[in-house]
């Protein structure tokens, strides 16, 4: 099975490379963008076959590793 992480900053917690990347499109021409939050994506292949199972033993990855919980939010897809 196939976990598709997905991992994004809080609201409310400062993100300066989405403020860089939103002024590096200012100059570039990209005049309506509005903002940009940038984050993170992993993909990760677990040997599980339970989709339940394969969902508890991702979320404890993002919990203890993968995301910072106090700061960042994260997304599973299982495929």
């Amino acid at each position: 099975m196939k976990a598709h992480i997905k991992v994004t900053l809080k609201k409310g917690v400062l993100d300066p490379q989405g403020k860089a990347i939103e002024g590096a499109l200012g100059h570039l021409g990209f005049a309506g963008v509005l903002g940009v939050r940038q984050g993170k994506y992993f993909e990760i292949d677990i040997a599980e076959t339970n989709k339940a199972n394969a969902m508890t033993e991702v979320r404890a990855m993002c919990e203890k590793l993968i995301a910072n919980t106090v700061i960042e939010n994260y997304d599973i897809e299982l495929a």
